[in-house]
């Protein structure tokens, strides 16, 4: 008895104290969309030259997670993540003098070489903060596949999840505000950073790795084919069978990168795009409208746990299908109504799509995780954030040439096709086995 309540004490400790160290994360990663707009209007930066450095960082980003992801399967979480956090947190300090920097360099405070040179210092700092964002996920979905049991999971996962939600949600209206407040882009920087490093503290103070760390038994019910064998031979041979040499892993990765394409659309440009429609949103309205768009798909992912485990027997990969379809209908009407007078209607979609899209988006790692077994779920998680972060590529440079020279009509639109995409992409998995754990 004494054993199992330390267990429950731990497991949400780790949850929790998780948690609120990744939603850190998007206070230093997600400002700079809300940058973009001030630095365009006083630098004269395209949103051509903004699409370019989002779609390199975010590549960058993706092959982070996948490199971060097989490190996580046998480092420490806890020091994994706090380091990465602190180098984060040093780039946004350091960003936030990008213009002194660009200075230095040229001896000058304006025109064509100095703007080159931001564009470049600021590229430059984005990269090295993003190869140290990929610290983020990967140790946390270590932990979650160590502490909590198969059946469990999805629901589970899905309230970890939600911290995607509450940090990027809590950076949208901070940064909204700090943006209509000081008018300077500056302060989107240095005050996360800040945030950051007492983040950093937090993690150390609070997190501990698996359950034998503190003593605990390991979960029952996840035996797999190299207990007993860790040596790093056993862990590259189970790593390839299991990850790299599953269908269905890339399966969940293709699906992702419909996912994220969706996602990022509209995390990335929509501050940009609810400006500059038919009819723009205030900053401080567009933040709230993004920031809503984040809850919603916090609820979506609470919902889509639940209902995964309770009503489809953890079948998480059904309850994508279902919700990548209701995505692409609301966007569908989005797309319909973008130029009306309501900016409650507006808001009131766009959250409906959130909380439909951000199901898969938590659900589909449960799946891998699942697949993979606790022994290779991060490297499994690596894989898929490779694909997911191609989307980049469509959403970074591809948006940011196509605002340039068609403008954003068609954006909900493209984005619905895409949201069908996935469905179809998960939906071909419906009959796959639930997990690869040995049958105990």
């Amino acid at each position: 008895m004494q054993t199992k309540h330390s267990f429950k004490y731990w497991q949400w400790r780790v949850i929790v104290c998780s948690m609120i160290g990744y939603a850190v994360f998007y206070f230093v990663r997600k400002n700079f969309a809300f940058a973009m707009p001030n630095l365009g209007e006083e630098y004269g930066i395209t949103n051509t030259s903004f699409g370019i450095i989002l779609s390199l960082v975010g590549i960058i980003y993706g092959l982070s997670k996948f490199v971060n992801g097989i490190i996580a399967d046998r480092a420490v979480a806890r020091w994994h993540l706090a380091i990465g956090l602190a180098v984060c947190s040093v780039c946004n300090l350091v960003f936030g003098w990008s213009d002194k920097i660009s200075t230095i360099i040229t001896g000058q405070t304006g025109g064509a070489e100095f703007v080159s040179t931001m564009v470049i210092v600021m590229a430059t700092l984005l990269v090295l903060n993003n190869v140290f964002q990929g610290c983020g996920f990967p140790p946390c979905n270590h932990l979650l596949a160590w502490w909590v049991p198969p059946k469990e999971l999805a629901t589970k996962t899905a309230v970890w999840n939600t911290s995607h939600s509450i940090g990027a949600a809590l950076a949208a209206v901070f940064c909204g505000y700090i943006i209509a407040s000081t008018g300077n882009w500056r302060y989107c920087f240095f005050i996360p950073a800040a945030i950051g490093f007492l983040g950093v503290v937090f993690i150390v103070a609070t997190l501990r790795d698996t359950p034998s760390s503190v003593g605990l038994p390991d979960l029952p019910g996840t035996k797999t084919e190299i207990d007993g064998d860790d040596s790093p031979d056993a862990f590259r041979s189970f790593v390839r069978k299991k990850v790299f040499l599953n269908p269905v892993i890339w399966m969940l990765a293709l699906t992702d990168l419909f996912v994220y394409i969706v996602r990022f659309a509209i995390l990335d440009w929509g501050p940009t795009f609810l400006q500059q429609r038919e009819l723009p949103l205030s900053p401080e309205l567009a933040g709230w409208t993004i920031g809503i768009f984040e809850i919603a798909g916090l609820l979506g992912m609470l919902a889509s746990g639940w209902i995964s485990d309770k009503l489809f027997n953890s079948k998480t990969h059904r309850v994508c299908a279902v919700e990548m379809l209701l995505c692409g209908a609301c966007l569908l009407v989005l797309h319909f109504v973008r130029n009306s007078a309501s900016p409650v209607l507006i808001l009131v979609l766009l959250a409906l799509a959130g909380f439909f899209l951000y199901g898969p988006q938590a659900l589909l790692g449960v799946t891998a995780s699942k697949q993979a077994t606790k022994k290779a779920a991060s490297s499994a998680l690596g894989i898929i954030g490779i694909m997911s972060y191609v989307s980049v590529i469509f959403t970074g440079a591809g948006l940011g040439w196509y605002s340039d020279k068609f403008g954003w009509d068609s954006l909900y639109l493209l984005m619905a096709g895409v949201s069908v995409l996935g469905f179809v992409s998960v939906a071909l998995l419906w009959n796959i086995k639930d997990d690869g754990y040995i049958v105990e």
